[in-house]
């Protein structure tokens, strides 16, 4: 039969980020978040707790883990504090994750230690002000002048990317015209404080304000031609099986904010009282909550799925949109169901509640729209 018990390596790493979710996250992350400050160290603790390098293998500096295991600190991470979790989410499945899976056995051990251990961080640079979902729509262009790529353009909403402690950003580029008369998609990897590589302001966001965004853009950037991560052309292909990952990690980050809001409103419901008795008695309250508990628990699963296909080597793209999907939908939700429970407070950012609602709209959005789910979901069911 199917257990979904934890093992016991799995069962002990997630107590171990739920003890420092809730004991050194939780007590000061509201004031990173009203400051709008990246948490260094926040994030250098995790580093050393390993969670940088769970997915990876210790020949890199990595702990020898899985991507199941990112998945388990990300949900408890989610529990407390989006800001945290999508930073090292961003930081594994779109900072070190493509280095890991199409770089040179000279680029892994250039880039991956630092990475691993949280020392530094890396930006996966995909969107473009004029993209968005339409990813294949890319502009900057890369093109080869002697030994080095020149590149142009700029690029969207790319977490960890202005950090005293990014390394790097990992873009993707036209690099040339395919036989069919395509665009030919490369990704290139470009350090920080190359010339020509600008990081612009940070933006002035809804929600995930202790986690670190910028726009970026290259004017004659040049760097290397051994900067090219992979195989040239086949950027797109890249990205997607990244995306593909990711959505499982964004995934799992939803579940754990779906998962805190339950928390929070059991908490409220035992202390705050109306109409002379506490407001967990009253069926309507009751309700909710539950229904909350039911949209945590089944994203839960799916997730669970996703991740154990990918794990197996088995396809898991439908799997992955699923979870993906159901896993957004249901931080949506329960965020919004918080806030009512909460009533007034539930609208004061000093509560977590009002957090969870102003960062769970993202997960609707980014590392592919429900929509963009709805319609992968539909393609690997045979429609086109």
């Amino acid at each position: 039969m199917i257990d979904f018990r934890l093992g016991e390596e799995y069962e002990a790493l997630r107590k171990t980020v739920h003890d420092f979710a809730q004991n050194e996250v939780a007590p000061v992350i509201g004031g990173f978040y009203e400051r709008e400050e990246f948490p260094y160290d926040l994030v250098a603790q995790m580093g050393r707790m390993g969670l940088f390098g769970l997915p990876f293998p210790e020949e890199f500096g990595g702990m020898g883990g899985d991507y199941f295991a990112l998945c388990l600190a990300l949900e408890e991470l989610g529990r407390v504090d989006s800001s945290v979790a999508v930073t090292l989410e961003a930081g594994v499945s779109l900072g070190a994750m493509p280095i890991f899976r199409y770089g040179s056995q000279e680029q892994k051990e250039r880039w991956l230690p630092a990475l691993c251990a949280g020392e530094a961080l890396g930006g996966f640079g995909l969107t473009e002000p004029g993209g968005g979902s339409d990813a294949g729509a890319t502009r900057t262009t890369a093109k080869l002048d002697g030994d080095q790529w020149v590149i142009n353009g700029s690029k969207s909403f790319i977490t960890n990317s202005g950090t005293d402690i990014t390394r790097l950003v990992t873009v993707t580029a036209v690099t040339g015209t395919k036989s069919d008369g395509g665009k030919e998609i490369s990704t290139i990897i470009v350090p920080s404080g190359t010339p020509g590589f600008t990081v612009e302001p940070k933006y002035s966001k809804v929600g995930w304000n202790a986690s670190d965004t910028h726009g970026l853009s290259f004017s004659d950037c040049r760097v290397p031609a051994e900067n090219l991560l992979g195989t040239r052309g086949r950027g797109y292909a890249q990205f997607l099986s990244i995306l593909d990952e990711g959505r499982v990690a964004i995934a799992a980050l939803s579940v754990g904010l779906a998962q805190g809001c339950v928390d929070e409103c059991l908490r409220y419901a035992h202390e705050r009282e109306a109409f002379g008795n506490q407001i967990g008695g009253y069926q309507a309250i009751q309700f909710k909550i539950a229904d909350m508990e039911i949209r945590a628990h089944t994203a839960r699963l799916a997730y669970y799925e996703a991740a154990a296909k990918m794990l197996r080597g088995e396809p898991f793209k439908r799997e992955a949109s699923i979870a993906k999907l159901v896993s957004s939908n249901a931080a949506m939700d329960n965020a919004r169901d918080a806030t009512q429970i909460f009533g007034g407070y539930g609208f004061m950012n000093e509560f977590p509640v009002g957090r969870f609602y102003r960062d769970a709209k993202i997960l609707e959005i980014g590392e592919g729209t429900s929509e963009i789910q709805r319609m992968l979901i539909a393609r690997e069911l045979g429609l086109r």
